[in-house]
């Protein structure tokens, strides 16, 4: 078991040493469309990255009709493995809706022999994410 300050510092490590090896600047929250943002999500048991629509329902609901209607470009021509879910909820207990993608092996944050699969998990999927996202943000948008 770690620490909680063990733990806080070997997921600055982590972030650290990701954005040392793979060196550029993620869309994550700068879309420029409200309540969609990229996320990467790594913890003790799993790693995934995620298109989250979070913020108010209508809002919500526009974004993620118009992504039901990528759905086969996305899944055929970008991430395959992309598994959409219309409400979750965040650790905080925010509901929102999404698409993410898992990796499909187990992980952990505090096990530094894990790292380079994720990172270069994280790496591939957000750039196919990120493809996607700006060939079609204007059917997304509209």
């Amino acid at each position: 078991m770690f620490s909680k300050e063990e733990s806080r510092q070997l997921r600055q490590e982590f972030w650290t040493s990701f954005g040392k090896s793979f060196p550029r600047k993620w869309i994550l929250y700068n879309t420029k469309l409200k309540g969609l943002s990229f996320k990467f999500y790594f913890d003790n048991k799993k790693a995934l990255v995620a298109l989250d629509l979070e913020g108010d329902l209508e809002n919500r609901i526009k974004y993620w009709e118009k992504l039901q209607a990528l759905k086969s470009i996305l899944i055929d021509d970008f991430v395959p493995n992309a598994i959409f879910n219309e409400e979750y909820f965040l650790d905080n207990e925010k509901e929102v809706s999404g698409i993410y993608v898992p990796l499909e092996q187990k992980v952990s944050i505090h096990n530094k022999n894990s790292w380079r699969a994720v990172m270069e998990f994280f790496n591939k999927e957000m750039s196919l994410f990120e493809a996607f996202f700006e060939a079609y943000k204007d059917v997304i948008e509209g």
